[in-house]
């Protein structure tokens, strides 16, 4: 199993980023998947989940109104599309799934809010 994100950056409060992660090494079709961000001193929170069709989906209050989940079940591709940026967005973004034999996260994509 690989989760490789991409798409993180610098960016100005008010801005928007796109992150994206590509998955290998099982049926991406038949998982939920989800991103989740980390910075240090605070615990991991989880930022969207999407079900493994694309039709739910389920964010944290924080992020509500500004980013979207969705997915490619073709191209084996999850994105998080954020908007409105602010300078608590800042973080490590982990592209993550859970399959029968464990959890599996991406190395992470690191996202700058700052002027």
């Amino acid at each position: 199993v690989q989760l490789v994100e991409s798409g993180g950056g610098l960016v100005q409060p008010g801005g928007s980023l796109r992150l994206s992660c590509v998955a290998s090494g099982f049926t991406f079709s038949w998982y939920d998947m989800s991103w989740y961000r980390q910075t240090p001193g605070k615990e991991r929170e989880l930022v969207a989940v999407i079900t493994r069709r694309g039709v739910g989906t389920n964010y944290a209050d924080s992020v509500k109104g500004r980013f979207t989940i969705s997915r490619d079940n073709a191209k084996n591709m999850v994105y998080l599309q954020m908007n409105s940026l602010k300078p608590e967005d800042t973080a490590v973004y982990y592209c993550t799934c859970t399959l029968g034999q464990g959890d599996y996260w991406g190395q992470g994509t690191q996202v700058t809010v700052s002027s």
